[in-house]
């Protein structure tokens, strides 16, 4: 084979130009498909049930497949990835184990260890760490404890159960380097960690997506042949795939088919399915085909090492037209792993700014890897799905009209950024437009496509919704898809004007969709429903009201505002290049104005308590206020712009509606502040803001009283004076209550590990940073407030964002004591050298504490971590 020895900057120019297809390989294999929504064919929705773990390793997959440590092609036509058996589990470790959403005491729950080490953007170099016990894996133990536990109990995990006690463990690493966009050296490196000597079943797979079983036209089934050190298939779409692996190791090779035997008790397609190889090791069954033909192999190698010891597995995985001759496991493939290490090491040194500290940089660097690691390939066709393929017996009647039925017209055939391969293995609008922040810092082109993704036909409603999330496209996400795209825009250099227009062009859809649909009274102040907020109330938003009533909700019309100020500042930036956008900026200046003034006039701003808040109206016009200090009365702050005198001056008509507005309609005059000098160039400019600077000062007195919001990792998400006082409301007979909650929920408001009552979550986080950043743009160093509250020393708003914004990264950094605080109390996570520095990117963050919670492996967007690391060496000083 011939290396092709380039730059990650060049690997990524010719990815973005069609040059080289770098991106057409990468970790795109899910690390979950069972109990997902698409392989749930049930009456009323039941996924974890149809689904479950018990059924993955016998059950062929209808949409996708997953695996361990896995890559695939970017339409997944194959597989690969690592199996391990310890010799003593009842199966094969092929996919990580955890709770469904109803077996955990708080929700969805892995119970396993392995980390995203490393990744380059083109998935040039990739690094994967794993922790498998020695002794047999506790699954019945896991389920039945967790299962016996109530909220108010923390998770049983896995370092529970003393598995890990004497360093029994086995370390498994995998290292990728690509030596073309279809050539792939692998390195599977196991260590004994235990005390004793100790054998280890290692079997790298390879294997065809099931897309034959189905009944649809013009559907061949692939083959796989094995032979010893070899699996060699082919594929009418890509042609011949080629695993070599040193040693010779024997080739087991079965049927990607479902073992309706054991599943069902019915005759199955193949007397050698999909669980063929698991039963041949184990149970010692003749479930291998003798002839080493089929659509799924592995080659079998067994170790045996002594206590500290450690082997290295030599593979290459290749597509090519024609039979691959034996591949270079030698001279050349050292080469490849070393050339693409250093090459990685190069990119992130450009990357990450000298400035940041060493743990700071290795924190940037396994963030990013996250977020590489958690682009999956995603395929789903609702209206095949909701009407059942040919092949198979018709869904039951009543799905068709149940879940997602509304949206027939989605065909996803993509590979695209989500939120974890594990706990939430398919795309969450709101989640992906935060991913995209931190992306573009390492790949600008792909960030921009998986914006315009979403806004596509076949993704976007007719009516102009933007999908949700698999479990309920219909459901309402804030609406952050502009910010993303203003702030992915600007990372990449602010000159791609095709891109943000696009991006307009499809947004005005669903800013339209908003006003119509979530504005019932037409007054400009928004509902919305949940927005993503979980928990965040004493009652769940999402459901039918305790009352009659509406709920006008002060995150969603803080959203809409900032929305309105996203596609201004588009608009100005089209405008400046192209006069036909200035109406556009008109329109939206106007419309910000409308929103902001609304707030205050329906009452969402509580002037005595110097805060916004929900409103519930009845149907009377009696207005009871949901008196609950929480992250629904900050966000307004992120509804903030300021615009230029330049700017106003090259616009004229933008410029004569702002004094139109100040002079002619004297009531929307407040949220339009009088011009000031301001920013680096100290130029006269404007601030748009839902709030004046006696607002501002008033809100920020709660924001950074470490009594209320300000936690040493950050701002809350609800006031810690909701501990000692909950609030609670009457309504219809029933009170509701909301108090603080610095960890999980105990309450089941919005089900699984769903919880806003407390935690510090870094998105919400991250937007407030933001928007103190361009307050402290407008009123410099001139505005300065008590930091923390009641410390009676004082601070700009720039470095109070600072400040913050290093709270928020000291989650992920050892601290005095060598503790990272995502760890908790777990001493062996802080101290062994085995585990200390492997760095994982929780869902959210104790409230007072800082350790990790939710979704333990998410690296989506608590990895805007990196972009916050980055911003603040990149800082001029």
């Amino acid at each position: 084979m011939v290396r092709t020895h380039v730059s990650e900057r060049d690997r990524l120019a010719q990815a973005d130009s069609g040059e080289q297809p770098w991106r057409a390989w990468g970790p795109y294999l899910s690390e979950r498909a069972w109990g997902t929504v698409r392989e749930d064919y049930s009456e009323h929705g039941t996924a974890w049930d149809y689904f479950p773990h018990d059924h993955a390793r016998s059950r062929a997959y209808r949409w996708n497949e997953d695996g361990m440590a896995g890559v695939c092609d970017d339409r997944q036509t194959f597989c690969f990835a690592l199996a391990l058996w310890n010799g003593k589990d009842p199966i094969l470790k092929e996919r990580m184990f955890g709770l469904g959403g109803d077996g955990g005491n708080h929700g969805e729950d892995a119970k396993d260890y392995w980390w995203y080490q490393d990744s380059t953007p083109t998935h040039s170099w990739m690094r994967w760490r794993y922790h498998y016990p020695q002794a047999e894996f506790p699954y019945d133990q896991l389920v039945r404890v967790n299962g016996q536990r109530s909220r108010t109990e923390s998770e049983y995990e896995l370092v529970d159960t003393g598995i890990f006690d004497q360093d029994r463990f086995w370390a498994v690493t995998v290292d990728y380097a690509k030596a073309g966009p279809h050539d792939m050296c692998i390195a599977v490196t196991v260590s004994n960690r235990g005390p004793d000597p100790a054998t280890l079943h290692v079997l790298p797979t390879l294997w065809f997506r099931n897309t034959w079983s189905w009944g649809l036209p013009n559907r061949p089934i692939p083959s796989l042949t094995g032979t010893p050190g070899r699996l060699a298939g082919r594929h009418r779409s890509i042609g011949h795939v080629t695993l070599d692996a040193e040693g010779a190791p024997p080739a087991l090779v079965c049927d990607n088919e479902t073992n309706a035997q054991r599943l069902w008790g019915l005759p199955g397609r193949s007397p050698y399915p999909k669980d063929g190889i698991n039963d041949f090791l184990i149970s010692d069954m003749p479930t291998v085909n003798p002839s080493g033909t089929g659509t799924k192999g592995a080659l079998h190698y067994e170790i045996t090492l002594g206590p500290g010891e450690s082997r290295t597995l030599r593979m290459r995985l290749t597509q090519t037209d024609a039979p691959a001759p034996p591949l270079d496991l030698a001279g050349d493939w050292d080469a490849v792993m070393r050339d693409r290490l250093a090459e990685a090491d190069a990119f992130f040194r450009e990357v990450i700014p000298a400035a940041a500290s060493e743990e700071e940089a290795a924190v940037a660097r396994q963030g990013i890897a996250g977020l590489m690691w958690g682009k999956q390939f995603y395929h789903f066709d609702v209206k095949q799905w909701l009407h059942g393929d040919p092949g198979n017996s018709p869904p039951p009647p009543g799905r068709r009209y149940g879940r997602n039925n509304g949206w027939w017209h989605m065909n996803s055939f993509d590979v695209i950024s989500m939120p974890d391969p594990w706990e939430y293995p398919w795309y969450a609008a709101w989640d992906l437009a935060f991913h995209c922040v931190s992306i573009s810092r390492v790949d600008p082109g792909f960030a921009k496509s998986q914006l315009l993704l979403l806004l596509r036909e076949w993704y976007m409603h007719p009516n102009g919704q933007i999908p949700a999330y698999e479990w309920s496209f219909a459901d309402v996400n804030p609406p952050v898809h502009a910010w993303a795209a203003l702030r992915v825009f600007q990372i990449d250099g602010g000159r791609d004007y095709d891109f943000l227009a696009k991006v307009m062009h499809k947004l005005l859809l669903n800013f339209t969709w908003w006003v119509n649909r979530k504005d019932v009274g037409g007054n400009n102040v928004f509902e919305g429903g949940f927005l993503g907020l979980d928990n965040v109330g004493p009652f769940d938003r999402s459901a039918a009201l305790p009352v009659a009533g509406v709920l006008e909700q002060s995150d969603g019309t803080g959203w809409m505002a900032m929305y309105a100020l996203n596609l201004l500042d588009m608009s100005i930036i089209l405008a400046l290049h192209d006069r036909s956008y200035e109406d556009m900026a008109t329109k939206f200046f106007e419309h910000f104005t409308y929103i902001a003034e609304a707030a205050y006039r329906q009452g969402l701003w509580d002037d005595e308590d110097s805060f916004f808040y929900d409103v519930l109206r009845l149907p009377d016009g009696h207005k009871v206020p949901l008196k609950a200090r929480s992250i629904v009365g900050l966000l307004p702050l992120a509804a903030t712009t300021r615009l230029t005198s330049d700017t106003l001056n090259r616009l004229p008509e933008v410029n004569a509606r702002v004094r139109w507005m100040l002079h002619k309609q004297t009531d929307y005059g407040d949220v339009i502040s009088a011009r000031r000098l301001g920013g680096a160039d100290r130029r006269r400019q404007r601030l748009l803001s839902m709030v004046g600077q006696d607002q501002l000062l008033r809100i920020l007195a709660r924001l950074l009283d470490p009594e209320e919001f300000l936690s040493p990792y950050g701002l809350r998400t609800l006031s810690r004076a909701h501990l000692e006082k909950p609030f609670t409301v009457s309504l219809g007979g029933s009170d509701f209550t909301v108090g603080y909650e610095p960890a999980e929920s105990t309450s089941g408001l919005f089900g699984g590990n769903s919880n806003w009552r407390g935690p510090v979550w870094m998105p919400v986080n991250y937007l407030l940073v933001e928007a103190l950043r361009e307050f402290a743009e407008f009123y410099g160093e001139d505005l300065r407030v008590e930091y923390p509250t009641g410390a009676q020393t004082k601070m700009s708003l720039s470095e109070v964002a600072d400040d913050l914004s290093r709270r928020l990264i000291a989650l992920f950094v050892p601290d005095d004591d060598g503790r990272r605080p995502i760890y908790g109390a777990t001493d062996m996570f802080h101290t062994h050298p085995d585990w200390k520095d492997l760095i994982v990117f929780p869902e959210y963050f104790h409230g007072d504490n800082g350790a990790g919670l939710g979704a333990w492996h998410q690296t989506g967007w608590s990895a805007l971590v990196v972009d916050l690391i980055l911003t603040l060496h990149d800082k001029p000083r």
